[in-house]
């Protein structure tokens, strides 16, 4: 292959896209991986919460740039805002880097449940929303669950969890210990007659495959791992795929569109190099994973005489059911320091409400919270609490390790009408069209997010909290944040779905998409293990269709 044409084309380095790419080279194809962002450098970005994934007050991290890269949010009333990563949370943040938001996440290792695959045939047709059951089982992306805590490392224990799926193989590392707080939620959780367990982790327990145990640093969910024992692509499967020599990594290089012949089929991408040089190249198949956002805005703008509304985009389906995650739960002030500030903080976790819940649709997962620095904390109040002056420094100062959350993200309604566009108007600082993101969440969000916060206070209240309060997430905006998924759907029908079982989009047959994008629903828990796991099932299921010139007819 020359530098200008490559057997595959992998736009994105995150959790998706580093794992297809590994999979592809060491099949022998020859894979150009790209990436926005450059190479995560600890040094450069230590533990200062005003510019960490969580706060991004100062500044984001590990990207992106907010000058280069605003977006547009659109209002109930066809108004029009232009928001950065540090405007807060409307942005739906993230991170720009080689291994992405797998750099600076809390971590979570979770499975997803048979039910999250057959939420349709669950609970039946939910007015309003779309949705769906998956084109995939439970049971057939069961392997790839396996391969990906085995091969970029989990540490838990789900025989600890009777609402766990089933397993053929048990996690590659013990589950951590509980902190102080999880013991006392723990032994709460079980006087209520509920099943608490050892939090799965992306996160070595012990060392594991060349890197060092977790040391507990206490700024861990928002920042990348002082020692490298938070496992994430950048430091697992991507390190592999370039060792094979198949693998070819370009950091700092924006794909503006995937380019299409005159028979619809992908030739490549048009991209920004690391000069800002305008350039194209050649690929036998593309696969795009850039986030659930830039997966659809860069699809939206691919566009040909075949596909004039961007490529998959002939049934009007690239961009709509954006769904994110409402996070959910409740606080609780203690009379001691219940919190040891051992990390990562979030330990101990229960499913009992994810599903079968009188009257609730799905539900969600329960868990204490990852640590909370001082910014963080100061936004964490009782109803009617001073938020400024005297008593709000005392407040501070006495309760900032007596205070704990026990909180969960609910299962999402996906919304035909919760979507990406392109902007008509504003551009980035490549001249492509920024994301338009519209629509609104569900009302049963909230009304899901009533009933999860409660049993959180719950636990809280019979744990000894001296003090507690509710705080119910699912509003009327638009959800998406940094666990967004669906607006690339799987699907059977292209008349209501992107891509097929395989993330091949319908009518172009050398086209995937391996992220978030492609999940028809988000669980009631964080994504991005099923998000690796699919990464396995694309990343497979292209290999085992390539002849070793192109995908087999």
């Amino acid at each position: 292959m020359s530098d200008n044409h490559y057997n595959a084309i992998v736009v994105g380095a995150g959790a998706g896209g580093g794992v297809v790419a590994k999979q592809l080279a060491t099949s022998g194809l020859n894979v150009l991986l790209l990436e926005r962002g450059g190479w995560p450098d600890y040094d450069a970005h230590i533990n200062d919460e005003l510019i960490s994934q969580r706060t991004w007050v100062l500044g984001t991290a590990f990207g992106p740039d907010g000058n280069k890269s605003p977006r547009v949010v659109v209002g109930a009333d066809g108004s029009r805002r232009i928001v950065r990563p540090t405007d807060g949370y409307d942005y739906n943040h993230i991170a720009e880097c080689v291994g992405s938001g797998t750099v600076s996440y809390g971590a979570m290792a979770w499975r997803f449940m048979p039910e999250d695959f057959r939420m349709r045939s669950t609970y039946g047709m939910v007015e309003g929303s779309t949705l769906d059951d998956w084109p995939i089982s439970y049971d057939e992306l069961e392997p790839c669950y396996e391969k990906a805590e085995w091969e970029i490392g989990v540490s838990g224990d789900d025989y600890q969890n009777p609402f766990a799926p089933p397993r053929k193989k048990a996690h590659p590392m013990p589950p951590f210990e509980y902190n102080r707080e999880g013991e006392v939620l723990s032994d709460a959780a079980r006087r209520l007659g509920l099943h608490p367990f050892p939090l799965p982790m992306l996160r070595n327990s012990v060392a594991y495959d060349g890197r060092p145990a977790c040391i507990r640093n206490r700024t861990c969910c928002g920042y990348a791992c002082p020692v490298d024992a938070k496992n994430g692509t950048q430091n697992t499967v991507i390190p592999i795929a370039l060792a094979t020599g198949n693998c070819t990594l370009r950091t700092n290089c924006k794909v503006t569109e995937v380019l299409l012949d005159e028979k619809g089929r992908a030739r490549g991408v048009r991209m920004f190099d690391e000069r800002d040089r305008g350039v194209e190249i050649g690929g036998d198949l593309v696969v795009v994973a850039g986030s659930a956002i830039e997966t659809a805005r860069l699809l939206l703008n691919s566009r040909s005489k075949l596909f004039p509304n961007g490529a998959g985009n002939n049934g009007d389906w690239v961009g709509r059911n954006l769904q994110g995650h409402a996070y959910t739960g409740a606080f609780g002030l203690f009379d001691y320091n219940i919190l040891d500030y051992i990390g990562p903080g979030a330990c101990v976790a229960l499913c009992d409400f994810n599903h079968h819940n009188p009257g609730i649709i799905g539900g969600g997962l329960l868990a204490n919270e990852f640590n909370r620095l001082p910014y963080l904390f100061s936004h964490i109040r009782p109803p009617g609490a001073k938020r400024w002056g005297q008593a709000h420094k005392d407040f501070q100062r006495q309760n900032f390790l007596r205070l704990s959350q026990v909180v969960g993200p609910i299962q999402e309604m996906p919304m035909f009408d919760a979507r990406v566009q392109l902007d008509p108007e504003v551009v980035d600082h490549w001249g492509m069209p920024v994301p338009a993101l519209s629509g609104h969440r569900h009302p049963l969000d909230h009304e899901h997010c009533k009933f999860l916060s409660a049993r959180a206070e719950e636990i809280l209240k019979e744990a000894g909290a001296v003090e507690t309060w509710q705080r119910v997430g699912g509003g009327k905006g638009l959800s998406g944040g940094q666990h967004q998924v669906g607006t690339a759907r799987m699907g059977n029908d292209p008349k209501t779905s992107v891509v097929n079982k395989y993330g091949q989009v319908h009518d172009i047959d050398n086209l995937f998409v391996a992220d978030g994008s492609i999940l028809v629903t988000g669980g009631g828990f964080n994504p991005v293990l099923t998000i690796m796991a699919l990464g396995y099932w694309v990343g497979d299921h292209i290999a085992s269709a390539w002849n070793g010139t192109r995908l087999k007819s």
